[in-house]
């Protein structure tokens, strides 16, 4: 595509929960129907407005990828998705509106039958389920509102709705997890054969429950080696039922990769709607207002950024690297100097080296990628592509 006419993902965000989750520091929280209608008000507008908002009315977007997040958009009505995505309709362009990826998640326990054929109906054809566990004593340990009873009723319903392409997400280094628990959790999603899974170490993150309790090295639930181990276990096991790694934390069937974040990965430009969504256009970065009562009474769509970044030559180069390192195949040399116009070993020749001889990256087929070993230590080989 040219340059008058880009492909173009959309995230969503939908910031409300039935109770945030004891670990969660996602920007999400409780709300009642009447701030859930003056928020999609407000989403609606901003979508409207995105034209003047990133100054792009020349530009014509081809909309490939649309992916409703939370939060949980599963707690507001379907009404709202509808809108939404009506909205979306009205103001881009689809490249191919029936091969569109268009992603909502939701969670056990929040979701209806009824909601489920709603969102097939409005061309949602991608659906991630958030599980995390399928051991009863490990969501209650994460505040999780939901059972495994719960989980299957979601899955099984979504099959009758029609969804060909689910994801499920689980987690690992929980608070009471064994390999035992895990091999449970992971045996049991695997027999019900979802397109996807996303597999998350757990994240101890400033500010939450989990903080408070795990946020000390004498609280601290696993140590490193165990951590890796319990991923190593994850990798192999999925392997083995046929799904490839295809991202540090995504795994995949042959032709389900998440098409929308493998765009984030790849440094595609997209558009982040909503409290405290990000946006990639060119090289600028663009973050909207955390702020609830700012956002639902923005005068204008241009008036809720809270910051736009702009990235030099040198900023696009580094995210090149380790964003795409984060995907097994790797970062490709010649896409790296189709779109800097410099081979990757001029700009980063002795941190290659370096990581290469450290047995932390490879080069081969004209990749550059992490090893098994590399991807442990992945943080590291990452800090290393930042100048």
């Amino acid at each position: 595509m040219n340059k008058k006419n880009r492909a173009l993902g959309i995230y969503v965000h939908i910031p409300f929960c039935v109770k945030k989750c004891d670990y969660c520091d996602f920007l999400s929280m409780p709300a009642g129907e009447s701030e859930k209608a003056d928020y999609v008000r407000a989403l609606i507008k901003e979508i409207e407005g995105c034209r003047e908002k990133y100054k792009c009315a020349d530009t014509e977007y081809m909309v490939e990828t649309v992916y409703i997040g939370g939060g949980t958009p599963s707690c507001i009505d379907a009404s709202h998705i509808e809108r939404i995505l009506g909205c979306i309709d009205k103001e881009f362009v689809h490249a191919d509106r029936g091969k569109a990826e268009i992603s909502i998640e939701v969670n056990p326990g929040t979701v209806t039958d009824g909601m489920l054929k709603t969102y097939r109906e409005l061309g949602i054809n991608r659906l991630s389920i958030g599980l995390q566990s399928a051991n009863e004593n490990e969501l209650r340990a994460l505040g999780r509102i939901h059972s495994l009873d719960d989980f299957l009723r979601t899955y099984n319903a979504a099959r009758k709705a029609g969804f060909s392409n689910i994801n499920v997400d689980i987690m690992t280094a929980i608070p009471g997890q064994t390999d035992k628990s895990l091999s449970h959790t992971i045996g049991l999603v695997t027999d019900l054969v979802p397109e996807h899974i996303s597999a998350y170490s757990l994240i101890i993150e400033e500010g939450t429950p989990f903080y408070e309790r795990y946020g000390t090295e004498e609280g601290r639930l696993f140590d490193e080696d165990k951590e890796r181990a319990l991923y190593h276990m994850t990798v192999g096991r999925l392997r083995e039922c046929g799904y490839e790694r295809y991202e540090i934390s995504n795994f995949a069937r042959r032709g389900f990769w998440s098409r929308h974040n493998t765009a984030y990965w790849t440094r595609r430009d997209y558009f982040g709607f909503g409290l405290g969504a990000s946006s990639l256009i060119g090289n600028v970065r663009y973050r909207n207002t955390r702020d609830f009562i700012s956002y639902v009474n923005q005068p204008a769509a241009s008036d809720i950024f809270d910051e736009n970044i702009i990235l030099s030559r040198d900023d696009c180069m580094d995210e090149f690297m380790f964003l795409g390192l984060r995907m097994s195949r790797g970062v490709l040399e010649a896409d790296f100097e189709r779109e800097f116009g410099i081979k990757p070993e001029a700009v980063y020749g002795r941190e290659i080296e370096k990581f290469k001889n450290e047995g932390l990256l490879r080069e081969e087929g004209g990749y550059l990628s992490l090893t098994d070993r590399g991807t442990d230590y992945g943080n590291y080989v990452f800090a290393g592509f930042l100048r």
